[in-house]
């Protein structure tokens, strides 16, 4: 082992846990991983953590993987933290926590998001002004639920963060967040779609290439919201921006020296597109399908989009991140196995047999399309059906959905989802779903574009070690992590796309979704409520 290995820790604060990747800052060599794990309380629709358990399962994941990687911890020169976006962390006069986190999860705000939607005249004003339209899990709903459950509590808060800019300032001692997981709140704006901003809002650079990405918190939303900008922290000009080195408290519960550089960090999604080396120093305008509990489609392009079925995030770099959700994934899929007494794996494609079963697996209603009273529908079954034949109609659906949301990403875009050069550019296939064959032969099968299966299980910890390494090094992270390779994967073939399956997908959903697909107002608190993720 070299004796100067520079070695940089990434940390992915996700809801369940903390995961602290150790890199190697020259080769991006994954040298160890720590774990540890979050809890989350609440019912009816409530998401909350400590953030002083994020704390502490940080210090522990980093000590871990330091620990595993076999490396003194002189040899750490950056850390940097991706968060679980949109939770509202408060502040009182000394620094800690009020109460609890509201978590992005938490579906309580769904009442309050309604009503700053009908706002500023209405999704069109938001989109223009911020990029998104408030939903549930937006942090400017949290804030307005707290002001109406809590207000006592409200007018003694000092301080309003995300949960990576807490992390951030437990490392560093300042209160500093990033444009991507500023875009996540709703009272931040970026680009030309911002109206008005604040002394932290000036024309932030973009680190991969020099060009100017305007952002600034919108001083009229946080009025509208009662939110004094005082109480928010500055915004860097990107993820990789070195803001202070550890303090005291810090090295000394990581077990690292005060000379570790701190970035500061960004939003989970942010910096998974940095892993897969997506933005101005890398790939733009290539599409990623993420297959988890839910659905997401994303890619980091110049353009401004907006558009009230996609989140219009910020990436991290000075680019832009939109993204399309949709709520059921590989749960849903799952909970179809278990129904049908099946493996997971043992599915037939929905029209084999000469059979033409659909299922929409909308279990928790579904986000994209907007059909927030769905629930499941399953049609085409006959007495010679195979089980099999309906969990793979379950899995058809599902990547139907998510397919359809990335033809709608890509024209936000301002590209030609039909076009042969869009078409063939290869789908990023990442998340848990990306690691079973029905899920990837039936994403190749319906959408008959060439597929990349990532290698990498970590690119969120990933991400943000390449934004340490970038802090340390004064690097752009995206050309740095497309260096490290950690968007590299397996490469599949495009297959020829089942427009049969897909056509009779469609037509189902198109005659099922003004009756079938709306059966009444569900239960408050519902999944469905929350809007991105």
């Amino acid at each position: 082992m070299p004796a100067r290995r520079s070695v940089v820790i990434g940390v992915d604060s996700s809801t369940q846990s903390t995961k602290a990747a150790a890199v190697d800052a020259a080769t991006g060599e994954l040298l160890a991983v720590g774990r540890a794990p979050h809890t989350v309380t609440g019912s009816a629709g409530a998401r909350e953590s400590d953030p002083g358990e994020w704390w502490s399962a940080l210090a522990a994941a980093v000590r871990t993987a330091v620990r595993e990687a076999g490396v003194p911890g002189s040899a750490v020169t950056g850390i940097a933290v991706a968060g679980q976006q949109h939770g509202l962390v408060t502040l009182g006069a000394d620094g800690r926590p009020l109460r609890p986190a509201l978590l992005w999860n938490d579906t309580r705000s769904a009442p309050q998001a309604a009503a700053l939607a009908d706002r500023l005249g209405g999704p069109a004003g938001w989109l223009r002004r911020t990029g998104s339209v408030p939903v549930a899990s937006m942090t400017a709903a949290k804030w307005q639920w707290l002001r109406e459950h809590e207000p006592r509590r409200a007018e003694a808060v000092a301080g309003v963060r995300l949960p990576h800019d807490h992390l951030t300032e437990r490392l560093a001692g300042v209160a500093v967040t990033d444009p991507g997981d500023a875009s996540g709140t709703c009272w931040y704006g970026s680009g030309d779609r911002t109206e008005t901003g604040g002394a932290s809002g000036a024309a932030h650079a973009d680190a991969s290439d020099g060009k100017e990405s305007a952002g600034a918190y919108d001083h009229g939303i946080l009025d509208l919201i009662g939110l004094d900008p005082a109480l928010l922290p500055a915004v860097a000009p990107g993820g990789a921006s070195p803001v202070g080195t550890l303090t005291a408290a810090a090295a000394e519960a990581l077990g690292l020296p005060r000379t570790v550089v701190v970035a500061a960090g960004t939003g989970d999604n942010m910096a998974a597109a940095v892993g897969l080396g997506l933005g101005g120093g890398g790939l733009l305008d290539h599409p990623v399908v993420s297959l988890g509990t839910s659905g997401t489609v994303f890619a980091a392009t110049r353009a401004r989009t907006a558009d009230a079925g996609l989140a219009g995030f910020a990436a991290t770099d000075g680019t832009h991140l939109p993204l399309g959700c949709t709520l059921n994934c590989t749960l849903a899929v799952d909970r179809f196995a278990t129904l049908l007494g099946l493996d997971r794996e043992d599915a037939l494609p929905g029209g084999a047999g000469g059979g033409g079963v659909v299922v929409l697996p909308y279990l928790d209603g579904e986000r994209t399309p907007d059909l927030p009273h769905a629930a499941g529908l399953v049609t085409g079954l006959r007495h010679g059906t195979d089980p099999r034949s309906i969990l793979g109609a379950a899995y058809e659906g599902a990547v139907f959905t998510v397919l359809r949301a990335l033809d709608h990403l890509l024209a936000a875009c301002g590209l030609d989802p039909a076009a042969p050069d869009v078409r063939d550019r290869p789908l990023r296939l990442i998340g848990g779903g990306a690691r079973g064959r029905v899920w990837t032969e039936t994403v190749r099968r319906l959408s008959g574009r060439p597929l990349v299966v990532s290698a990498a299980d970590e690119l969120v910890a990933l991400g943000a070690a390449a934004l340490a390494a970038a802090a340390v090094s004064g690097a752009a992270p995206v050309a740095l992590a497309t260096a490290w390779g950690t968007g590299t994967g397996e490469v599949l073939p495009a297959v020829g796309r089942d427009d049969e399956a897909w056509d009779r997908i469609a037509g189902v959903l198109s005659a099922a979704t003004p009756t079938l697909l709306t059966p009444g107002p569900r239960e408050p608190g519902s999944p469905s409520a929350d809007g991105v993720r």
